[in-house]
């Protein structure tokens, strides 16, 4: 490609990560003095994202768990904008830059919207927690992992406040199973939330604190969090080189090796995956390993036999219930309760993830 050099004829190999999620953020940090890397993302920090639930509660949270990405990425390139185009031997952002690569890590996730900057994110915690704190009345759309928890945080540390959550499916937590589901409807209901199932909001018709569902139920609520999936990341991807390795549902086609089928030279991680197994950031984790393992392989002239595989796991997670109890499914049983809360409740996880980087915990 015109204007491009290559590092085929020697020095350091040319990393670009897309993407600053915790997969790809333990990309870069793990390569940063194996290769010449580049970061790209269109925000400015890492966020332990499973810890936002409780940041919206507690805002200080948000101090530990929104880490700024020059922090433990100290010796490569940042690049804070979006990927727009990827080329055989470059990436082009939307900020203008072209920036040629010999290996590509794709570690985009789920779309979402949320300020560029570190200091940006940690004042819509606060704004949010006022919003929290403000309201006598809250409605939370979504009975997944983010509505269950948010509810479970906000009716731990507000038990005077009225929550409602609603969820077009027919349990809750329908990633996981339906034991897990009862169990988590059984701990809601105790703490007094109202949860409505089969039924979804109809946020246009909102007016003046009243919400209608589909079926015509009127909730009354001082305010309203949307807690629904997200799209995968991978729209921006559909024209170009890696068009043609997108399944039916938006997510890379990746091969054992966590490669790209049909690109020798780019791996892919985390959400955008088609690994058959919940998208979880462990498992997000657990890629990045293997990618950095075997981009270290490559990289050294090894037999690619030597490559290490990813072998997607049983199903297993853990939905936080508040500040010390959760639910978590396992392989062989499902539990509620303190002792699942000690696993993650406590700390969310965000001592050991700072370590993964490097870093001291605040």
């Amino acid at each position: 490609m015109a204007g491009m050099e290559s590092s085929e004829g020697g020095g350091r190999k040319k990393v670009v990560v897309v993407g600053g999620g915790v997969g790809g953020s333990f990309v870069a940090k793990s390569l940063q003095f194996t290769a010449d890397v580049v970061l790209i993302d269109q925000k400015e920090y890492f966020e332990i994202t499973w810890a936002s639930m409780r940041a919206m509660v507690e805002p200080s949270v948000a101090e530990r768990s929104v880490i700024e990405h020059s922090d433990y990425f100290i010796n490569g390139q940042i690049v804070t904008s979006a990927a727009v185009d990827i080329t055989e031997r470059g990436v082009v952002t939307e900020n203008g830059n072209l920036l040629p690569y010999d290996y590509l890590v794709v570690a985009t996730g789920h779309r979402e919207s949320v300020p560029r900057s570190r200091r940006e994110r940690i004042a819509q915690y606060q704004e949010e927690f006022e919003k929290i704190k403000s309201s006598n009345s809250i409605l939370i759309i979504g009975g997944g992992p983010t509505g269950v928890e948010l509810a479970g945080e906000i009716a731990g540390d507000f038990p005077e406040k009225k929550i409602t959550l609603v969820h077009r499916g027919s349990r809750l937590l329908e990633f996981i199973g339906p034991k897990a589901s009862q169990k988590t409807l059984d701990w809601l209901t105790a703490k007094k939330v109202e949860v409505i199932l089969g039924q979804s909001v109809d946020l246009d018709s909102a007016s003046d604190g009243l919400y209608r569902t589909f079926d015509g139920e009127t909730i009354r609520a001082d305010c309203y969090f949307l807690c629904i999936g997200r799209p995968v990341g991978s729209s921006w991807l559909k024209e170009t080189l890696l068009g043609g390795s997108l399944d039916d549902c938006g997510r890379l086609m990746v091969d054992e090796n966590m490669r790209v089928k049909g690109h020798q030279n780019v791996f892919a991680i985390g959400d955008i995956t088609d690994v058959p197994e919940l998208k979880e950031g462990y498992l997000a984790v657990a890629h990045a390993e293997v990618t950095v393992k075997n981009l270290k392989v490559l990289m050294s002239g090894v037999k690619e036999s030597k490559l290490a595989a990813h072998k997607p796991g049983s199903t297993m997670a853990i939905v936080s219930l508040g500040r010390k109890e959760a639910v978590a499914q396992f392989p062989f049983m499902t539990i509620s309760g303190f002792l699942p809360g000690k696993i993650k409740s406590g700390d969310l996880f965000i001592r050991k993830t700072t370590k993964k980087l490097g870093l001291k915990s605040k």
